[in-house]
């Protein structure tokens, strides 16, 4: 989740020395003025002076002091001392984000279930400026020696990944576990809150503009049964799967659905919803890691929404193992989160990593296909539904402030923060294609099949 841009020294400023994005506009001059008569900026002027004197929100400070707009509807106001610390021993969204769980910045004309217009404002128009070595000085005088040791975070924070080898070596079993422990055990309750009656926690797929939430979940799980030519009769395995949603839908098809998840929430729901519908013959949920499946010869595996949990040194042998559980001729359904691009470290930094996925690793699509190929599977087609998951997240917010007085009673005041925040960063990272998320359709190939015998010779589903 990105919440600002920054820009080095040195480099042009876009609006010229006459913008309100320039670093000698007249209230970062007066700023300077004023620090050379008392000594001191306020909180106010040293945030002015690293905008670039340009601010699009009001900001208010526990000194007294205020800057941007007064008239401006969205606003920020930085309470107490803690929140400076927080502000400047924490690199990017992560210090932001500890002052806001922890209570020492409050947010202004969004509401805490949805703040996307703040940061939609702080994305477009915040553009943060390393000023010169003396007034860096001079900001480091102002702020106090003392706010930049660092302190404990807020509880609701993960540790730091190298703390976190308690736990087992990254992606093993154990720590696998405890990371999706951290994110989906908060409350079954609280996820039905947020995600409907559909109670799936994966990007929709919305057939019309105006098509509410439960239509494009159900409308994603026909896309991907489609994909993977199911009919009445056939074995599918859904690794990661949940609160059962594709076990489900598939069962009520004929097909025999095996679903596994780490989250023992996610079990107790899944089998307890099985068990309403009366699909107990067709359907089940396993509590477990999926590489502990020993079954094989599935007709179809889906995968929706695991491979980010899984670490990309781990997809050779994550595709390997699913290829194996296939029969020949079998079609695989992985459906991800993506980076634009496959160049970039894959580990997830910040706010992210401490809040909401530890361990959660991202790639681009390129490198998804390349270790599907490479484990012997044909891929067959891929699709970006980026646009999907930014509507998605919308609606999950929508929800979350229907419910917001439920849900903070139901995990408290600092997770329901976190979730907020993090959906309505995640929508803007979508919208502006920071991130996607590609389906990736394959087969395990079967040397027996010939032409006409095996899969029709152009995509059989619907969009």
């Amino acid at each position: 989740m990105t919440t600002f841009k920054e820009r080095p020294t040195g480099s042009p400023d876009p609006g010229g020395s006459h913008s309100p994005h320039s670093p000698h506009s007249p209230s970062v001059t007066d700023a300077a003025a004023r620090a050379e008569a008392t000594g001191k900026y306020t909180l106010a002027e040293v945030l002015e002076i690293l905008a670039g004197g340009h601010l699009p929100l009001r900001f208010t400070a526990y000194d007294g002091s205020s800057a941007g707009p007064a008239d401006a509807p969205l606003g920020i106001e930085l309470k107490n001392p803690r929140g400076t610390t927080y502000l400047a021993t924490s690199r990017g969204d992560l210090g932001l984000g500890r002052a806001y769980i922890a209570g020492d910045l409050e947010i202004h004309g969004v509401h805490p279930g949805d703040p996307y217009d703040l940061l939609r404002a702080l994305a477009d128009d915040l553009v943060f400026k390393l000023p010169s070595p003396r007034v860096l000085a001079q900001i480091v005088r102002s702020i106090g020696v003392e706010h930049l040791r660092p302190i404990a975070p807020p509880p609701q924070e993960a540790p730091p990944r190298w703390r976190r080898v308690a736990e087992g070596l990254r992606h093993s079993k154990s720590r696998d576990a405890e990371a999706i422990h951290h994110h989906y055990d908060v409350s079954n309750t609280f996820y039905e809150w947020v995600l409907g009656p559909s109670m799936t926690y994966t990007c929709a797929c919305y057939p019309t503009l105006d098509a509410s939430l439960d239509e494009a979940q159900e409308n994603k799980y026909r896309l991907v049964f489609e994909k993977l030519r199911l009919k009445s009769g056939d074995r599918l395995l859904d690794v990661g799967c949940g609160w059962g949603g594709m076990v489900r839908y598939a069962a009520r098809r004929g097909v025999k659905a095996t679903g596994v998840t780490l989250s023992e929430e996610q079990t107790t729901w899944a089998q307890r919803a099985i068990a309403d519908e009366g699909l107990a013959d067709l359907a089940e949920v396993r509590f477990g890691d999926y590489r502990d499946i020993r079954e094989s010869g599935f007709d179809a595996v889906s995968s929706i929404g695991l491979l980010e949990h899984i670490g990309v040194r781990n997809y050779s042998s994550y595709f390997r193992f699913l290829q194996s559980r296939l029969r020949p001729g079998g079609l695989l359904l992985n459906h991800c989160i993506t980076r634009p691009e496959n160049t970039h470290t894959p580990s997830t930094r910040g706010f992210i990593d401490r809040y909401v996925f530890p361990d959660g690793e991202l790639t681009g699509s390129g490198r998804i296909i390349t270790e599907a190929q490479d484990a012997g599977l044909e891929v067959l087609h891929e699709e970006n539904l980026r646009q999907h998951y930014a509507l998605t997240l919308r609606d999950w917010c929508a929800n979350l402030v229907e419910h917001w007085d439920e849900a903070v009673a139901e995990v408290g005041l600092p997770t329901a923060k976190v979730w907020g925040l993090y959906m309505a960063g995640s929508r803007l990272a979508f919208e502006v294609g920071g991130i996607q998320l590609h389906q990736v359709l394959a087969t395990r190939p079967d040397p027996r099949a010939g032409v006409g015998e095996g899969l029709p010779l152009r995509p059989w589903w619907t969009a």
